[in-house]
């Protein structure tokens, strides 16, 4: 179903004045894909790349449990809190709404209360360990652009790993392990991404930092850290993002390091708040989680500025000739030259690398080169007049969003 997108010009012209205040305007937002001009031939497109802006991706994926009867409530349970064995009132009941945890709330509005959470069953099947897979699947590429934030209620595991997959769940790869003690539950020497450089930016870690102290209620979040990374090219205020851009349009691993389809969140052991388990209130041990925030944008290839979510799925609205969900290839009868992605460069506006019409026969000519003719100003090249038009209804269009890449 397309959501409505109904924009009055004061909220158009303070989302305009929001991103030029953030940045500059050398930086190049990618917003558009093309613009109407003229040349001494009449009126044509001028092409450059484009991405859609970043957003909530959280409203657009799937969640899957494994094992798929963790959630507590079936049958009812009651539960201790970490810090007091004996304060043992909280009931989860799958039967009650208002006893219910599943694990929809962890993607509902924050800032309720009493506040909404997810909950597991409690660790008595100790001492076999409490494993639980939490897979967020999106069914399309998407970019992260922002950190990811995990907020749990019952104190952060002691053990837990962050993982990744590219390939539409079919494959997995680490992207952080988190441990009160790294050499102990993974074999590997403590970091913070403060020891991470330029050099070492793929570098898998695990670090202590979100897991370590017994002040849960106040410390509730883990992390893995976007902007941090970011920031070894960008700068720490983001403010050099041509340098970002420029390392992100050379370096496919690069690329590919902030490109998932599916994360998964394996919480391997809950919070105990003490060196050992207390076996005779088990009650006490279990995860909950209230929020997880994953920002993003639907990946084009630099060739999209809007991306549609119709029919429980996410499309590119392909430009430049491209088509797919990931404007991942050229159009029929657009196929002069092989496919290539857009490029960020040259900064500020890129290249887009537009799908030649066939009628142009063979051009040779790989991503971000300069071809004999110039397709970027050929009128010819899209099936539409050169025209000025609104937004469509139901997309996630560029550029407005100031705080992400």
């Amino acid at each position: 179903m397309r959501f409505p997108l109904l924009l009055t010009l004061q909220a158009l012209w303070l989302s305009v004045c929001q991103a030029t205040q953030h940045y500059p305007t050398t930086w190049g937002h990618y917003d558009l894909c093309k613009s109407h001009g003229y040349t001494d031939e009449g009126p044509t497109w001028y092409y450059m790349a484009c991405q859609p802006e970043a957003a909530d991706m959280t409203k657009y994926l799937k969640v899957y449990l494994d094992p798929p009867n963790i959630t507590c409530g079936d049958p009812p349970e009651t539960y201790c809190t970490l810090e007091n064995p004996y304060m043992c009132n909280n009931e989860c009941d799958a039967a009650t709404e208002e006893l219910a945890h599943p694990p929809e709330l962890m993607f509902d509005f924050e800032g309720r209360n009493p506040t909404t959470f997810w909950q597991s069953s409690s660790w008595k099947k100790y001492p076999k360990p409490l494993a639980v897979n939490i897979t967020l699947s999106w069914n399309k590429t998407i970019e992260l652009t922002d950190d990811i934030v995990i907020t749990f209620e019952s104190g952060r595991p002691e053990q837990m790993v962050l993982e990744k997959s590219l390939d539409y769940g079919r494959s997995w790869q680490p992207y952080q392990f988190y441990a009160t003690d790294c050499l102990d539950a993974f074999t590997m020497e403590p970091k913070t991404v403060k020891d991470i450089t330029q050099h070492t930016l793929l570098d898998i870690i695990c670090t202590e930092e979100y897991s370590r102290g017994y002040v849960w209620k106040n410390d509730k979040t883990v992390r893995f850290e976007i902007k941090d990374r970011f920031a070894l090219f960008a700068g720490p205020k983001l403010h050099n993002m041509a340098s970002l851009y420029g390392q992100l349009d050379t370096t496919k691993n690069l690329r590919d390091f902030f490109t998932i389809t599916d994360l998964r969140i394996r919480l391997l052991r809950p919070a105990t708040g003490a060196t050992m388990v207390d076996e005779n209130n088990l009650s006490r041990y279990f995860y909950a989680i209230s929020d997880i925030k994953v920002h993003g944008r639907c990946k084009c290839n630099l060739h999209a500025n809007s991306c549609i979510f119709d029919k429980e799925r996410l499309t590119c609205e392909c430009e430049h000739n491209t088509t797919g969900p990931d404007c991942g290839r050229c159009k029929r009868n657009y196929q002069a030259r092989a496919w290539s992605a857009g490029s960020y460069l040259p900064i500020p506006k890129g290249t887009a690398n537009i799908c030649l019409p066939n009628s142009v026969g063979p051009v040779i000519g790989g991503r971000g080169k300069r071809l004999q003719r110039r397709p970027d100003l050929n009128p010819d090249l899209d099936n539409e007049k050169p025209s000025i038009s609104p937004e469509s209804p139901g997309i996630i269009s560029g550029g407005k969003d100031v705080e992400a890449l």
